[in-house]
C-alpha cells in the first residue's frame, strides 16, 4: 500500500509539473512566423574563406573600419592594431603596445580590484578624429587615459590625457561615445561612485546630464549611439540630433510587476550650449523615450536592449533602426529583434510629456498641464531666431525648470508592424549589422548580421516584414561572445571581434550551392543561377540569364535538371532484418517525403512496417513485398526535390556460408559493396553460426526479463543465507560486512552475458562462441582480456553472392525493443581488426547521433539493448 501511495504522489508531482512547464513556456511560443529557424547550419570546419587574426593579448572589442585607406583598426586588452582590411591574417600589420604599468596595475590591485581581468588597459573608445589622426581611450588600471594617433605612421603622437570624463574606469561598466566635428559625446558612468551620465566633453562648454533634484537616468546599462543630421536640407534651419540608446530602471507605472526594466532612447541637440543660471553646463535639450518590442498577441515584453544599428536613409526620415531585445530574466534565454523609424521616434518626442508628482523615486503619470512656449526640449530652428532666441543660454526661466522636472516622454514608440521582426528561443544575441543589397528584381533588400553570447553569426535578409535566415556559423570551437560587427562593400567581407580573435569572412558563398534549387532556396540577394553555377550577382554584368527569387525561393529552376543530381544506390538484405535508408538534407527548413515506386508511403511506426525520420525512412522487419525503388524528395518552399533513390531488394533465403574454423570464436566481419552510381560504400556483415536459433528478437525481451527475475531471486536468497549466517556467528566471529558480500554479488551479476545471435545463422559453436554482452547504462566491461584471437579474414564475396541488410548479424542495431531506444550492442572483449568494422561503426554512430531535433527518436530512454 505505501509503495502504491508514493508511485501516486510521483505522478501527481510530475503531472504538476509539466503544467508548471506548460504555462511557463506559454510566453516562449510565439508566431510561427517569428520563430525563425537558420535554413542551413555551417559548422567550424566547413567556413568557406575564412581569414583569422589573433594577436598576443584578448578582448577584441573595438573594430573601425577604413575602407578608403584599407585597413581594420582594433582595439585590444593593452594593445592597438591596423590590419590590412583584404586580409586580416597578412603578416603586414602595425602594433601599438598600450598597457598600464607595474605600478599603476599594483594601485589597481590594492583598491582592491582583480589583477588578471580588471587591472589593465581596456581600450574603450577609437574614432577617426580628422583626416590624419584617430583618438582613443582606455581604462588605464582604473586610472582612465586619452591620446592621438598619428594614423599614417600608426603611433601615439601626443602626450596622454586625463580620460577620467571621457572613459569609464571599470572595463566592464557600459559606455558608448561618438566624435562628431571633433566634438566628443559620450554615455557611461564614469566616476568609481557616480551616477550614469551623458555627456559633451570637449570643446568647451562640457554638458551632462541632470541629477538633482530629478535624476535623468535611473541605474541607465548604454548599448549605442547614433547621429542624426536632421539639419541637411532642412527648411526650418532643424539642428542635428544625438541619439543614445540604453536600458533603465522603470519608472512609469506598470501592470507588470517584473518590468523593472525597460529600453530607452534619448535625444540631445548638436548645438545645445546649457542654459545661462538655470540648467547650467547642463543639457537643456534632453528628452527620453521608451521603445517597446513585444509580441501583442500574448502580452510578452522583451524589455532589456543589448545593440542598436542606424541603417541610414536617402534622408533623416527614412533612415532606419534595428535593435536586439533581451529578457530580464538572467536565467532564460530569448532574443527578438525590432525595426523603428527615425520619423516614429520623432513624433515620440513631440508627444505629451511625463511627471513625477512627489519625487524622482515615485512612479510617474502622463502631465496634463500647461506646457511653456518655446516648446520645452526643442532645438534652436529658424523661428527661434526671429523672436531673438539664437542659443539655449536665451532660453525662459519657465522652459529650462520644465525641462528640468519632465525629461520622460508619454508616447512609446512602437516597432514597424507592431510586433517583431524575429523571436529565438534559446539563444541570445549580442550584436547586429546591416548591409543594403539591390537583388535581380531591382528591389532593395535589409541583409542582416546577426552576432550571438555562444560564437555564431547568423545571416539573414528581411523579406515582407519578416527575416529569412539564410545560414547560422560556427565563427570559434569555444563558445564565446561576439563583441563587435562590421561590414565592407569594398572588401565584401564581413569582421566579427570577440574575447580570443578577429573573423573575417566573406559576405556570402554563393558556390557552395550545387544546384539550381539551392541557390534559389537560399534566397540570398547576394547568388543566382547562371545555368551551369551559383554566382555572385556583383560580378555579372549581363544579368538577363540569372534566375533568383528572394520572395518565394521557389521559382526559377527546371523540375526536369533536378533528377540530374539525384544519387542511387542499392540495398540487398535478407527478410525479417532492419535497414535504414538514409536521406541527408542540406536545409533546415526542408521535410522529407519518401515513395515506393512512385507511390507516396504512408504510415507511422512499427504497424505500417516503416518509421520516418529527418534524417533516413527505417524499413521494420523487411518482407520481400517491401522491395522496389524508395526515393526521397525535400519538400521547401512547395517545391519537391528528389535527393537519392534506393533499390531495395529483400531476399528470401540465403546461399550455403563458407565452412567456419570452429576451434576459435567467430569473428564479426564486414563486406562492402559499391553502387554502380556512386562511390559509397554499402557494409554489410557476414553470417554468424544459429546455433542459438531460438534466440531471436521476437524472445529477447522475455528471455532479459527472465535473467533479471532469476538474479534478483538468487540475490535475495543470498541475503537472508549470509544474514542468518551472520546472527549466528555474530558471538563467536564478529559481524559479516553484508555490504562487501552485496557488491561483489552485484559485480558477478555485472558481467553476466547473454547469447544472442541472429536467426539467420549457419553452422555450430560452443557455448562461448559469438556472444553479445547486455550493456545496461553504463555498466563496466568484461574483465575476461584472455580470448583467442579472431580468425583471418575470409575471402570477399563473389559478384554473384548479394550482401545483407545491417542488422542480419546484429538484428537490434536499430531495432526499438519496449520503448527502448537504438543503439549498437557491443561485442565481450573480442579485439577485431577489420578496418571496415570501425568504418561501419562511424557511419552508424553518424547517422544516430544527430543533432536534437534531427534525431528518429524524440526521446531516447537511458539505455538499450
Amino acid at each position: 500500500m505505501l509503495k502504491m501511495l508514493k508511485h501516486s504522489a510521483g505522478l501527481l508531482i510530475l503531472l504538476f509539473l509539466c503544467i508548471v512547464s506548460t504555462l511557463w513556456g506559454y510566453p516562449f511560443r510565439p508566431p510561427l512566423d517569428l520563430d525563425v529557424t537558420p535554413r542551413t547550419t555551417v559548422l567550424l570546419n566547413g567556413l568557406l574563406g575564412c581569414k583569422r587574426f589573433r594577436g598576443l593579448t584578448l578582448n577584441y572589442s573595438l573594430l573601425m573600419l577604413e575602407e578608403d585607406a584599407d585597413v581594420l583598426y582594433v582595439g585590444a586588452r593593452g594593445a592597438l592594431y591596423a590590419l590590412q582590411a583584404s586580409d586580416i591574417s597578412s603578416s603586414s600589420l602595425q602594433m601599438i603596445d598600450w598597457e598600464a604599468s607595474d605600478d599603476q596595475k599594483h594601485q589597481c590591485f590594492n583598491k582592491g580590484k582583480d589583477n588578471k581581468t580588471e587591472c589593465y588597459n581596456h581600450i574603450r573608445f577609437l574614432q577617426k578624429f580628422n583626416s590624419t589622426h584617430l583618438y582613443t581611450c582606455g581604462t588605464h588600471a582604473f586610472s582612465p587615459l586619452c591620446a592621438y594617433i598619428d594614423g599614417r605612421e600608426f603611433k601615439i603622437s601626443s602626450v596622454f590625457e586625463e580620460g577620467r570624463e571621457k572613459c569609464p574606469y571599470d572595463p566592464t561598466k557600459s559606455y558608448t561615445g561618438l566624435l562628431i566635428d571633433q566634438q566628443m559625446y559620450t554615455a557611461s558612468q564614469y566616476e568609481f561612485r557616480s551616477y550614469p551620465d551623458i555627456r559633451r566633453n570637449s570643446p568647451s562648454p562640457t554638458l551632462k546630464t541632470e541629477e538633482a533634484p530629478t535624476q535623468w537616468l535611473q541605474e541607465a546599462d548604454f548599448v549605442g549611439s547614433a547621429l542624426v543630421r536632421e539639419s541637411v536640407s532642412s527648411s526650418v534651419g532643424e539642428d542635428d540630433k544625438i541619439y543614445f540608446f540604453f536600458t533603465e530602471k522603470s519608472q512609469e507605472l506598470s501592470p507588470y510587476f517584473s518590468h523593472s526594466r525597460v529600453a530607452r532612447v534619448a535625444r540631445v541637440c548638436k548645438s545645445d550650449r546649457g542654459g545661462l543660471l538655470t540648467l547650467q553646463k547642463k543639457w537643456t535639450s534632453f528628452l527620453k523615450a521608451r521603445l517597446v518590442c513585444s509580441l501583442p498577441d500574448y502580452d510578452f515584453h522583451f524589455n532589456v536592449l543589448r545593440s542598436v544599428f542606424l541603417l541610414e536613409g536617402a534622408s533623416p526620415q527614412d533612415s532606419v533602426l534595428y535593435g536586439i531585445f533581451g529578457l530580464e530574466w538572467k536565467n532564460v534565454k530569448g532574443s527578438a529583434i525590432c525595426q523603428y523609424s527615425i520619423s516614429d521616434i520623432q513624433w515620440a518626442f513631440e508627444g505629451p510629456y511625463m511627471e513625477s508628482k512627489e519625487d524622482s523615486n515615485s512612479k510617474w503619470t502622463q502631465y496634463t498641464g500647461k506646457v511653456p512656449d518655446p516648446r520645452p526640449g526643442s532645438c534652436i530652428t529658424d523661428q527661434l531666431r526671429a523672436i531673438g532666441i539664437n542659443s539655449s543660454t536665451n532660453l525662459p526661466d519657465d522652459v529650462l525648470h520644465f525641462v528640468r522636472r519632465h525629461p520622460l516622454m508619454y508616447r512609446q514608440i512602437l516597432p514597424q508592424g507592431q510586433r517583431p521582426l524575429l523571436f529565438r528561443r534559446n539563444v541570445d544575441y549580442t550584436k547586429i549589422a546591416i548591409h543594403r543589397v539591390t537583388a535581380l528584381d531591382g528591389q532593395i533588400y535589409h541583409m542582416i548580421f546577426i552576432g550571438t553570447d555562444e560564437g555564431w553569426l547568423q545571416r539573414a535578409v528581411r523579406v515582407n516584414d519578416q527575416l529569412h535566415i539564410i545560414e547560422e556559423l560556427q565563427l570559434f570551437e569555444e563558445p564565446q561572445p561576439v563583441y563587435s560587427i562590421v561590414i565592407s562593400e569594398k572588401q565584401m567581407s564581413v569582421y566579427v571581434g570577440s574575447p580570443t580573435s578577429v573573423v573575417q569572412l566573406p559576405l556570402s558563398t554563393c558556390k557552395k550551392y550545387s544546384s539550381c534549387f539551392e541557390c534559389v532556396m537560399a534566397r540570398d540577394p547576394f547568388c543566382a543561377w547562371d545555368g551551369l553555377e551559383c554566382v555572385e550577382i556583383t560580378s555579372h554584368n549581363i544579368r538577363a540569364n540569372l534566375k533568383q527569387d528572394i520572395l518565394n525561393g521557389n521559382r526559377g529552376c527546371d523540375e526536369s535538371a533536378a533528377d540530374d543530381q539525384v544519387l542511387h544506390r542499392s540495398r540487398s538484405v535478407m527478410a525479417g532484418d532492419d535497414v535504414l535508408l538514409q536521406c541527408e538534407l542540406s536545409s533546415n527548413l526542408a521535410t522529407p517525403e519518401w515513395t515506393l515506386d512512385g507511390k507516396k508511403l504512408l504510415g507511422y511506426g512499427l504497424v505500417s512496417g516503416y518509421r520516418f525520420g529527418t534524417d533516413g525512412l527505417l524499413v521494420i522487419e523487411a518482407r520481400p513485398y517491401q522491395s522496389g525503388n524508395y526515393c526521397c524528395f525535400a519538400r521547401e518552399n512547395g517545391l519537391h526535390v528528389p535527393v537519392v533513390i534506393y533499390s531495395l531488394t529483400v531476399r528470401q533465403d540465403l546461399p550455403p556460408p563458407p565452412p567456419v574454423d570452429l576451434t576459435h570464436p567467430p569473428a564479426i566481419f564486414w563486406t562492402s559493396q559499391t553502387s554502380h552510381s556512386d562511390s559509397i560504400e554499402d557494409f554489410h556483415p557476414t553470417p554468424l553460426s544459429p546455433s542459438f536459433e531460438f534466440l531471436s528478437l521476437r524472445n529477447m525481451e522475455a528471455m532479459y526479463l527472465s535473467l533479471i527475475i532469476i538474479l534478483g531471486g538468487l540475490c535475495l536468497v543470498l541475503t537472508v543465507v549470509l544474514l542468518y549466517v551472520g546472527f549466528c556467528l555474530q558471538g563467536r566471529k564478529g559481524k559479516y560486512s553484508l555490504r562487501a558480500a552485496a557488491r561483489a554479488e552485484r559485480k558477478r551479476g555485472a558481467n553476466m552475458e547473454l547469447k544472442t545471435i541472429s536467426s539467420h545463422c549457419n553452422g555450430k559453436a560452443d557455448a562461448h562462441d559469438g556472444l553479445l554482452q547486455i550493456v545496461p547504462g553504463e555498466a563496466p566491461t568484461s574483465p575476461n582480456k584472455d580470448l583467442p584471437p579472431a580468425p583471418p579474414l575470409p575471402p570477399p564475396p563473389s559478384e554473384s553472392e548479394y550482401g545483407i541488410g545491417i542488422s542480419a548479424t546484429l538484428p537490434s542495431v536499430l531495432r526499438k525493443m519496449n520503448g527502448n531506444s537504438y543503439m549498437l550492442l557491443r561485442q565481450t572483449d573480442v579485439e577485431t581488426t577489420s578496418p571496415l568494422y570501425y568504418s561501419f561503426t562511424e557511419e552508424l554512430n553518424r547517422i544516430l547521433e544527430k543533432r536534437k531535433h534531427t534525431q528518429l527518436c524524440s526521446k531516447p530512454d537511458e539505455s538499450s539493448v
